[in-house]
């Protein structure tokens, strides 16, 4: 029989026959005035706090309550045996902290993640237990900010330039909702995914519930470099100052970044050899600056063409008579780009950043500097030079893999055009060969297929998937992708992709993206 105690409302077990010794019982059932029942199983210390740590869950009243809080103490128990369950009470926050404690990563990265905790994981997540996160938790919360990154639930309010007294001006305004981007959504997936995975080694909790969550989507890379044209007149521009026209003239040249600019010194050019060395950068946060290693923790030999050396020696003669001017002298290590005279500082990255800003701003232009270093990447890839070779200038990592990622819409232009210089110089057809005119692939007499957007839109992704940029079983830029980069409209991007679909080299379905076929026809 089943045996209740009145004074402690708890439920003990059962018996089959007195003579049998009692049998302890794990995990407690307590009958609640209400009707309901609360279920308790232990399980263990929680190794954050060193106190004893509980399951708790209640069944709500009605008539089947007493079995079902037994099958609810059942279940607790198969989790605390399986170790699926949380053995501990820490929050998100809690379990945050300690993660970034143990951490390794560069203070800039770091001062990223805990921006991103500050205002968009703490407020949401932070005070859960960290074993009340699942799936749908995290789901319900990626989608919120892709609503909006405040989180207004379509609430109408004012949004404030500052949260300090102040005279509002036309930077306060009605609230606009803003989503929050997929690379920021992704970082945040990946700190979540960092702190739960840490979180299941240290036995805290069974599972990683990142794992049971849809991760955000990982942005199709877009860089939009300056046109040439548009390089001449930023070019022009800087070198109204001597100082800026160098460094923005090294930044196209070399693509390089800006922190190894400002790192760069006058021993490290070896103008000799014509070779420029990248050796360390300067990173900032805030107003706080220091000297540290390189992005991908390597250091690079870039050499430079004769016009870029007689422009720096030009340069180093200018920076000296200056120096000698002012009664300073130029010492061997001193900063190429610095503020002082004797070049013993290191410019600040943000400013060279806002700088040049508000230069292009002035020319009629939304850009910044980062784009210079597409642009020496993909002048060097229109050039011909190999995808290794860029990679080693431009420091990527991965043997030339984020190179070709981020380039790839390049590499397929360059590769197209190699292929119809190869065309004008291949001999020509003998008379007896013709081309069937009802062929589908085959243009009237005196038309041009390359001349029709969608046909150079297809070529350039055909070169794309022939030439490894796009390999087997990668998705396609979307059609809107396309249609911006091209400056055509989505009709014509969608006939392109049908036009890879027909000959069978790409894939498409509905409610899909198209992709590229996993097994390329015979040509």
């Amino acid at each position: 029989m089943e045996l209740y105690v009145e004074r402690t409302g708890s439920y003990r077990g059962s018996m089959t026959s007195a003579a049998k010794p009692h049998k302890r019982v794990r995990g407690e059932i307590e009958a609640l005035p209400s009707g309901s029942y609360r279920v308790r199983v232990y399980a263990g210390l929680d190794p954050l706090t060193k106190k004893r740590h509980y399951l708790t869950e209640v069944v709500p009243a009605g008539p089947k309550a007493a079995k079902q809080a037994e099958k609810v103490r059942t279940r607790l128990l198969s989790e605390v045996d399986d170790q699926r369950s949380a053995r501990t009470n820490a929050t998100v926050s809690q379990l945050l902290d300690r993660h970034l404690d143990v951490l390794k990563i560069e203070d800039t990265t770091r001062n990223g993640y805990e921006r991103l905790i500050r205002l968009h994981i703490r407020p949401v997540l932070g005070s859960l237990s960290i074993g009340r996160v699942n799936g749908e938790t995290v789901d319900s919360f990626y989608a919120q900010l892709r609503s909006c990154r405040a989180r207004c639930g379509g609430r109408t309010s004012f949004d404030h330039r500052t949260a300090v007294e102040h005279e509002c001006d036309d930077r306060c305004g009605p609230h606009q909702c803003r989503p929050l981007g997929e690379a920021s959504l992704r970082q945040i997936h990946n700190i979540l995914n960092g702190a739960f995975s840490r979180a299941v080694k240290w036995r805290w909790i069974g599972i990683n519930p990142m794992k049971q969550a849809q991760p955000p989507t990982l942005p199709t890379p877009d860089p939009q470099p300056p046109t040439p044209a548009q390089a001449a007149r930023i070019a022009a521009e800087a070198w109204k100052d001597p100082d800026w026209g160098m460094f923005v003239w090294l930044a196209m040249t070399t693509g390089a970044r800006r922190g190894e600019l400002c790192a760069l010194r006058w021993n490290r050019i070896d103008f000799a050899a014509g070779v420029l060395n990248i050796r360390s950068s300067i990173a900032q946060t805030s107003g706080r600056t220091w000297e540290k290693d390189t992005k991908t923790h390597q250091r690079r030999r870039i050499v430079l063409d004769a016009q870029t050396l007689a422009l720096l020696r030009a340069y180093l003669q200018h920076c000296a008579e200056r120096a000698a001017a002012l009664g300073a002298e130029l010492r061997d290590d001193a900063f190429v780009f610095s503020p002082e005279p004797d070049g013993s500082v290191w410019p600040k990255p943000d400013s060279a950043t806002q700088r040049y800003t508000r230069m292009c701003a002035r020319l009629g232009w939304d850009m910044h500097l980062h784009q210079l270093r597409h642009y020496s990447a993909t002048e060097l890839i229109a050039a011909g030079v190999d995808i290794r070779t860029v990679a080693g200038r431009l420091g990527h990592g991965g043997g030339g893999a984020t190179t070709l990622r981020v380039y790839s819409a390049w590499v397929a232009e360059a590769d197209q055009r190699a292929a119809n210089s190869l065309a004008t110089r291949m001999p020509e057809l003998p008379a007896q060969i013709i081309v069937d005119p009802d062929s589908p692939t085959s243009a009237p007499a005196g038309a041009d297929e390359s001349d029709h957007p969608y046909q150079r839109i297809a070529a350039d992704l055909r070169a794309a998937i022939r030439c490894g940029a796009l390999d087997d079983g990668d998705p396609l830029p979307t059609v809107k992708q396309l249609a911006a980069r091209y400056g055509v409209s989505v009709a014509t991007a969608h006939r392109a992709v049908s036009t890879l679909t027909e000959s069978g080299e790409v894939v498409a379905s509905r409610g899909r993206r198209a992709a590229v076929r996993r097994t390329q026809p015979a040509n």
